[in-house]
C-alpha cells in the first residue's frame, strides 16, 4: 500500500506539470487552430533561462523565475508574429510542418548555447521529505502540484471573467463573427502564444526542480507526453489537460512501479514509455475526439 501511495503521489505531481505544459498547447489550438508541435521547446527555453539569470548571471531566485516565465511570453509573440501569422490561411499540413521545424531549431539552439551536459539543480524550491504517516514523499513534487493547480485556477478564472478571457473564448467559437464585434483577433493570437510561452517556462522550472536538473535530453524526453495528454482529454478542453496530465501521469509512474517484470521483453522503462500511447489508442476508439474535446458537425 506505501509503494502504491508513493507512485499516485509521484504520478500526480508528474501530471500536474503536464498538465500545465498541454494548457499552453490547447490555449493556442482554441484561438488559432494550430497544432504546435514546438510546445515542448517552451519548457525547455523556459527551464534554461532561468538556470541562466540564477546560476549565469547571479541573479535572486524570483528573479530569476520571473525572467524565466518573461522570456517564454516573448518566445511565444515572436514565433506568433514573424512566423505564424505569416501563414494564416495555408494548409494546415504546412503550419504542422512549421511548428515541428521549429521545434528542431530551438532544440538545437538549446543544445549549442547550454550544452549536453546536465546542469545543477534549482535551488529555490524546497527538496526535502514530507511524510504522511508511512508515505514520503519529495517537498518539490507537493510544489509543483500547488504551483500547477494554481496556475490552472488563474486561467480558468481568467477565461471566466476578465475581458481578454470573454474576447479569447468568442474567437474560438467563431473568428469572423468576433471580428464582426470588434474582438482583435490578432491580439488574442498573440496572447495565446505568450500564455503558451509562460506556461511551458513555469511547468520546465518545476520540473527540473524535482529532477536532477536542467539535463536537456530529459526534459525534451518528458515534453513527449504532452501529445497524448492533449489527444487524449481532448484539443480543444483546459479541462481535458487536468484529466488527461494526471492519467498519463499515474500511468507513468505505475508502469515503472509495477510492471519491471520483463512482460514482452519490456523494462519497467520501456512500458512506462509504451503505456501512455496505448492506452490513448484505446480511449480514442472509443471517443474520437477525446475524452472532453468537442465534437464538431459539420452539415453539408
Amino acid at each position: 500500500m506505501t509503494t502504491f501511495l508513493n507512485l499516485t503521489l509521484n504520478g500526480l505531481a508528474n501530471g500536474a506539470i503536464l498538465a500545465l505544459i498541454a494548457l499552453g498547447f490547447v490555449l493556442i489550438y482554441k484561438a488559432t487552430e494550430v497544432i504546435n508541435f514546438a510546445q515542448g521547446q517552451f519548457l525547455v527555453v523556459g527551464a534554461f533561462m532561468v538556470y541562466n539569470a540564477n546560476v549565469t548571471w547571479g541573479w535572486p531566485p524570483w528573479a530569476s523565475v520571473l525572467f524565466g516565465i518573461a522570456s517564454g511570453i516573448a518566445l511565444g509573440i515572436i514565433i506568433e508574429r514573424l512566423i505564424l501569422r505569416r501563414l494564416v490561411g495555408e494548409a494546415t499540413l504546412s503550419v504542422i510542418m512549421v511548428t515541428i521545424g521549429l521545434a528542431s531549431a530551438l532544440a538545437g539552439i538549446v543544445l549549442y548555447i547550454w550544452g549536453a551536459e546536465p546542469k545543477p539543480r534549482p535551488e529555490f524550491i524546497p527538496t526535502g521529505r514530507v511524510s504522511f504517516g508511512d508515505v514520503g514523499v519529495g517537498a518539490n513534487r507537493l510544489w509543483a502540484i500547488a504551483v500547477a493547480a494554481a496556475v490552472l485556477i488563474v486561467v480558468g478564472l481568467f477565461f471566466q471573467k476578465s475581458r481578454h478571457g470573454v474576447a479569447m473564448r468568442a474567437v474560438a467559437d467563431d473568428q469572423q463573427a468576433a471580428m464582426v464585434q470588434g474582438i482583435s483577433v490578432n491580439r488574442v493570437f498573440a496572447i495565446a502564444w505568450a500564455m503558451a510561452g509562460a506556461a511551458g517556462a513555469i511547468g520546465g522550472v518545476l520540473l527540473a526542480s524535482m529532477s536532477g536538473g536542467y539535463d536537456l535530453f530529459l526534459l525534451e524526453s518528458f515534453a513527449i507526453f504532452v501529445f497524448p495528454v492533449v489527444i487524449l482529454g481532448g484539443l480543444d478542453s483546459i479541462l481535458g489537460t487536468v484529466v488527461g496530465g494526471t492519467i498519463v501521469g499515474l500511468l507513468v509512474e505505475y508502469s515503472k512501479g509495477y510492471m519491471d517484470q520483463g512482460w514482452l521483453g519490456l523494462s519497467a522503462t520501456d512500458w512506462s514509455q509504451v503505456l501512455p500511447f496505448a492506452v490513448l489508442v484505446t480511449i480514442l476508439l472509443v471517443k474520437p475526439y477525446g475524452l472532453f474535446g468537442q465534437v464538431k458537425i459539420e452539415r453539408v
